[in-house]
């Protein structure tokens, strides 16, 4: 513990021997006064120098006294700022203002250590409620250090230790860019990558000023779920909009072309190349009808009814009926749930939707590359995390999809597959946003589908 110097508190050293000359200089006033009036110096001249004498003394002493309790004073500061709470003087001093102030001292180095305790406590209770927000918060000075952050803020950006701004230029220098020049009042839309996937980011940008010192405050969201639910809704709405329209165009042209067939068993005037093009014209029309209406079930997906159900049963039941849609394609599936009486509640009948379309995929790519020398194999591993969220990863070792791709692939129609309507993974991400979840895939060599169902 460092104790102040106690001379650097004694201005009044000067003021004390300007005091006591004073006080000597009247007492001696009055002894010549006396002289003067009566002549009589003897016992006058006594007195004056015995209250000479004992002046000097009475000033020390309270000199002292003064000195002891400022040291105590000091003594106990010190104390507070370096967290002592054993502190305690005597109240058992002989002397009653020594009692009195060792007492005076003990409530104030008690009051204190109790506003103390209570601003730590309320720091804690203000970063309990820091971690409990969804939203991610940054607290940064001009220099770019951290101040203050969140679980999530960590989590969004995928930082387990975050000191300092210039630590996310390992993962992504224009984010750091960003963060850095942000003023307060700035709104932003900006897309992160890490190991974890694609995150599109809205910050609000505030500022404050605490104990001289500026900070900014950035309030970090995830928008991903918002953005995929304006475009879902916007494929739904043209969706309809196509089919309805294309519906109404085919379906008299196919019912027509149906009527002039029926007409050419009667009538043998109309040649035999007129009777081939109407059954084009009908067949091109049925398959046209079959194509809008496997399209139509994007549009139509079911509400879901939620249950629960053990997730170690349903990935068996799943892998089961993988099998046996591909019974020719040598695949290796490798099962991890963890723990094995995992529970997920939704609905089971359009989960099972999504994990049959991953698995379909997973087993056509390893099929599609015959040529390579490894056996095709598919992880499943099902688990939950820190959130209590539970996730399900579904990855194969067949060809990885490219990037260029992996940027369309949960486009409703987009397709890369002959012969394929390209709403499978439209699809998927529906039924896992009306789940309350989402689906993603993460980067990478291996193509690995998250399901994560919050």
């Amino acid at each position: 513990m460092v104790i102040r110097n106690i001379s650097t508190y004694y201005p009044f050293r000067v003021t004390i021997s300007i005091l006591v000359a004073f006080l000597t200089g009247t007492v001696w006033m009055n002894v010549f006064t006396c002289y003067s009036a009566s002549r009589e110096i003897s016992d006058s001249i006594f007195w004056a120098i015995l209250c000479t004498l004992l002046l000097p003394i009475a000033l020390r002493w309270q000199q002292k006294l003064y000195r002891q309790h400022v040291r105590r004073v000091l003594f106990m500061l010190d104390a507070i700022e370096n967290n002592d709470n054993a502190i305690h003087f005597s109240e058992t001093e002989q002397n009653a203002d020594v009692r009195l102030v060792n007492s005076a001292l003990n409530r104030v180095a008690h009051i204190l250590y109790n506003v103390k305790s209570e601003t730590v406590q309320q720091e804690k209770y203000y970063e309990l409620i820091l971690d409990c927000i969804s939203t991610g918060i940054l607290v940064l000075n001009d220099n770019g250090a951290v101040y203050q952050k969140n679980r999530e803020a960590l989590r969004l950006l995928g930082l387990n230790v975050f000191t300092h701004i210039s630590q996310l230029a390992r993962i992504d220098s224009h984010l750091t860019q960003i963060l850095t020049n942000c003023r307060s009042g700035d709104k932003l839309q900006i897309p992160f990558s890490n190991e974890r996937g694609t995150v599109n980011f809205s910050i609000r940008v505030s500022d404050i000023t605490v104990r001289k010192e500026h900070l900014r405050i950035l309030a970090l969201n995830d928008i991903n779920s918002e953005l995929d639910e304006k475009e879902i809704d916007s494929w739904i709405r043209l969706t309809r909009v196509l089919t309805h329209e294309i519906m109404n165009a085919v379906t008299p042209i196919t019912s027509l072309s149906d009527t002039l067939l029926g007409l050419t068993d009667s009538s043998p005037i109309i040649k035999e190349e007129i009777r081939s093009g109407l059954q084009t014209i009908s067949s091109t029309g049925k398959g046209l009808l079959s194509f809008v209406d496997s399209y139509r079930r994007f549009t139509r997906i079911p509400t879901p009814e939620p249950s629960l159900f053990y997730v170690k049963s349903f990935i068996e039941r799943m892998v089961e009926l993988a099998h046996h849609q591909y019974p020719d394609v040598s695949v290796t599936f490798q099962k991890s749930i963890t723990p094995d009486d995992l529970i997920l509640y939704a609905d089971e009948n359009l989960i099972s939707q999504v994990v049959i379309n991953l698995l379909k995929n997973a087993i056509q790519a390893i099929e599609s590359n015959p040529t390579a020398n490894k056996e095709g194999s598919i992880r499943i591993h099902a688990y939950c995390n820190e959130a209590e969220a539970v996730l399900i990863e579904i990855s194969n070792n067949g060809p990885s999809i490219p990037a260029d791709i992996a940027e369309h692939i949960f486009i409703p129609f987009f397709t890369t597959k002959e012969g394929g309507s390209g709403v499978g993974l439209s699809i998927s991400r529906q039924i896992m946003r009306l789940s309350g979840g989402n689906i993603t895939l993460l980067p990478g060599k291996e193509t690995t589908f998250v399901l994560k169902f919050n």
